[in-house]
């Protein structure tokens, strides 16, 4: 089969690194080509050469047979490149017909009515629903990435680039997103996927890339490999899962809430020990992290007690939580968890500023101590100190902010989604964190809808539905459709 994209040695330097190094790939008619690695291997980069945002320093682009040294965004999208980044790039105050249609007149007035029919048969055409006159500002977001997808399409798009698409979705959006890709095939439209979620390319991909440092690993169809596979050559190391804490035994209760309700919650009574790692499981809506936002303070609970070793403690603030040793690592670590415009250092210590200040002074040189003991311990892959957080990959990011709750020398730590959107390389490196923090003694509440991630790392299993807990799970216990089963129970009252 003839490609429809050819890439030969693409190479794109910045400031002496070499983020692409003669790259040379191919994409054929009407396939869904995933291409994966983790942060850093240059995905973003090979994105921003195809749609013509960067000029690559060497190589070409080949194009339904017509080649160039490089694009410009116009160029790119005359010859049917369309990219759909995780960031929608939609006006809200205008309807998705508006959206879908944005500059198309069809006529020398702009018929509103005919942009509305016109998106209907495309709804219809892709079985969603969608009202045309809809704002897009009152969507959801996975009713946004439709529009995006079908703006993409009314433009003749040729090739599709999909990065991460699946991020913002429930497990039945992304159902309906991968049937709308799989029209996109039949319409012999190619799609390119970029993902971290390895189990989503065997579900929709046909072949399979992987980049590494800038490199060009290898192309296979995805038929023909494996989850273990794929990471070993993201990584360039077998990363071999083991059994959560293989020596835990259950110690003294750390944590105990008894009947609390509020924000949406009603009786939740649970209990947490020192080392374990309790899972947090439940379906969009469940109550999961409004539980966490009372237990660390953001939100008031109307009712309920907090016990903390044994001891009754009353507090109804976020300060008076981190006091007591509780901490948070937020799900929306960008907007929640880090201060992405400041440095690295000035996130991690801005939690201990009282302590690592000669009073209205910072104390540069305990500053300096606490940034290299973070640094070195988590791990974290910067340039220096200074570096901006916003600078960083996703699981750096999620590192500082851990640094930054460690820094409080916290005991209880509360991990909201601890590695959405993260490569499976920081992944690993995040789990032997917290794995390492269990061994510890630290107390771990770790709230997920990675199926897979919550199987892996927890000791026991909480389920929740509609505001209540609605079962329990022992190590030995733990089963998907059970788990599944729990999670879709309706409340009848109590728990």
């Amino acid at each position: 089969m003839n490609p429809i994209l050819k890439l030969d040695n693409i190479t794109k330097i910045y400031g002496g690194i070499r983020a692409l190094n003669n790259v040379s790939m191919s994409f054929d008619m009407g396939e869904v080509h995933a291409i994966v690695g983790e942060n850093g291997a240059g995905k973003s980069t090979l994105i921003k050469t195809i749609s013509g945002a960067i000029t690559p320093n060497n190589g070409e682009i080949n194009i339904d047979g017509d080649s160039f040294t490089h694009l410009n965004p116009k160029l790119s999208k005359d010859l049917g490149v369309e990219v759909i980044y995780q960031e929608f790039n939609l006006i809200e105050s205008l309807t998705a017909a508006e959206n879908i249609f944005l500059g198309e007149r069809f006529g020398y007035f702009v018929d509103y009515k005919l942009l509305a029919d016109k998106a209907k048969e495309m709804f219809d055409k892709f079985k969603v629903n969608i009202n045309p006159n809809s704002l897009v500002e009152n969507l959801s977001p996975a009713q946004k990435q439709i529009v995006e997808i079908l703006k993409a399409i009314s433009r003749k798009a040729k090739i599709i680039i999909m990065d991460e698409p699946t991020a913002p979705l429930t497990n039945n959006e992304v159902e309906s997103l991968f049937e709308i890709v799989e029209e996109l095939k039949r319409e012999k439209i190619t799609v390119i996927y970029i993902t971290h979620r390895l189990p989503e390319i065997f579900r929709i991909a046909d072949r399979v890339s992987v980049l590494r440092d800038g490199e060009y690993i290898g192309t296979k169809p995805v038929k023909d490999t494996t989850v273990r596979e794929l990471v070993k050559k993201m990584v360039g190391r077998d990363v071999m899962h083991r059994e959560t804490n293989p020596d835990y035994t259950q110690k003294e209760v750390s944590l105990s809430i008894k009947n609390y309700s509020g924000n949406g919650l009603e009786n939740i009574s649970l209990d947490i020990h020192k080392g374990e790692i309790l899972g947090l499981f439940g379906l969009v809506g469940a109550g999961r992290t409004e539980l966490a936002r009372l237990i660390y303070g953001v939100d008031k609970r109307l009712s309920g007690s907090t016990y903390i070793n044994g001891e009754n403690v009353n507090y109804r603030s976020t300060a008076k939580a981190i006091k007591l040793g509780i901490g948070m690592i937020p799900e929306d670590r960008k907007n929640d968890g880090c201060f992405l415009d400041n440095s690295i250092s000035w996130n991690i210590t801005i939690s201990a500023i009282k302590e690592l200040s000669n009073g209205p002074f910072i104390n540069d040189k305990l500053n300096k101590e606490m940034y290299e003991k973070f640094s070195e311990s988590l791990k974290i892959k910067a340039s220096g100190p200074n570096q901006l957080v916003k600078n960083l990959s996703g699981g750096n990011q999620q590192k500082v902010v851990v640094a930054k709750t460690m820094i409080m020398d916290t005991d209880i730590i509360i991990f909201d989604e601890p590695t959405r959107g993260i490569d499976v390389g920081a992944r690993q490196e995040i789990y032997e964190l917290m794995l390492e923090l269990a061994k510890n003694g630290k107390t771990i509440l770790m709230i997920s809808s990675d199926m897979e991630e919550l199987l892996y790392m927890s000791n026991r299993i909480l389920v929740m539905s509609e505001g209540v807990i609605t079962g329990e799970l022992k190590k030995n216990e733990f089963d998907r459709e059970k788990i599944l089963a729990m999670a879709s129970e309706e409340h009848q009252g109590g728990n």
